[in-house]
């Protein structure tokens, strides 16, 4: 499945290098800017954000569940994780009607 058109970005991709992170620490926290970082990509019209975020969120859970991180420690990093995500979608979504109204 395609997420991002614009610089054709597959959901298996945007796993896949999450896995690869979690692999490293499995502890971070991995934004969607650090995920296109790391396939030398960069947000263009930033319409695929809101489903890049719910991609990481998953595949952070799907690793760790996978792993055997236990359900205590599991469910309070990922609201946290969900929390700051969506935090800053909201902030790119801001800048972007603040530039509009310009």
């Amino acid at each position: 499945m395609i997420v991002c058109s614009c610089n054709i970005i597959s959901k298996s991709e945007i796993e896949e290098v999450v896995h690869g992170f979690l692999d490293e620490d499995a502890w971070q926290l991995i934004t969607v800017g650090k995920v296109y970082h790391a396939m030398i990509k960069r947000g263009k019209c930033c319409g695929c954000f809101p489903n890049a975020i719910s991609i990481i969120v998953e595949a952070v859970e799907n690793w760790h569940r996978q792993n055997d991180t236990p359900d205590a420690e599991i469910i309070p990093f990922l609201q946290r994780t969900r929390k700051l995500l969506e935090s800053q979608d909201a902030v790119r979504r801001s800048m972007k009607n603040t530039k509009r109204a310009a």
